[in-house]
């Protein structure tokens, strides 16, 4: 496999990817972004937490979807996260008439 044929394959991964974030966007309440992955989910438990001086952040979501590329099951029902980055939780619009761009 030629690094053409390598970098095809993964951009075919990625739209494919996207593809499916679009069709199940719509089903999820949030959207939880850290410093090593997005998530779509519908419930989200966020607690701040120290230890030894340092201040990291406890996630637990339900109901998720996991974008990554590399996971043959992305949706997950119950999934915990430790981050010592920043956690960015966003509640998601729900709307009727919501249309996603082609």
């Amino acid at each position: 496999m030629s690094a053409e044929d390598l970098e095809n394959y993964e951009t075919d991964m990625e739209l494919a990817l996207y593809r499916e974030y679009r069709d199940v966007v719509g089903l999820f309440s949030y959207v939880v972004e850290t410093e090593r992955r997005f998530y779509l989910a519908n419930n989200v438990d966020l607690q701040t937490r120290s230890a030894d001086g340092e201040v990291y952040f406890d996630l637990t979501l339900t109901d998720a979807w996991v974008w990554d590329v590399y996971r043959s099951a992305r949706f997950v029902k119950k999934v915990r996260v430790i981050t010592f980055k920043d956690v960015n939780v966003e509640e998601l619009t729900k709307t009727d008439d919501l249309q996603l761009p082609e």
